[in-house]
């Protein structure tokens, strides 16, 4: 697992793009580095084997509720570009 210091660079990358302003379009592009998208197989990995420390599972809660949300801005995104 990576250290806490790298922790936070899951949702931190999502917290960051919406503190930065959105378009539509820029909320349908968003995607996660790869870097970040490794960090959350290695949680998701540390849950199924039960390994995560409390510290990773409030990191992968914290993912998750943000990634939700993520998934709704981006369906509402899709209705404001089509209505165009």
């Amino acid at each position: 697992m990576n250290t806490p210091t790298q922790t936070t660079k899951v949702y931190d990358e999502i917290i960051d793009f919406i503190a930065a302003g959105t378009t539509p379009q820029t909320v349908v592009n968003f995607q996660l580095s790869d870097s970040a998208k490794e960090r959350l197989e290695d949680l998701v990995y540390g849950h199924k084997m039960g390994e995560l420390t409390p510290e990773e599972k409030r990191e992968l809660d914290h993912f998750l509720t943000l990634e939700h949300i993520m998934t709704l801005a981006k369906a509402r995104a899709y209705k404001y570009i089509s209505a165009e």
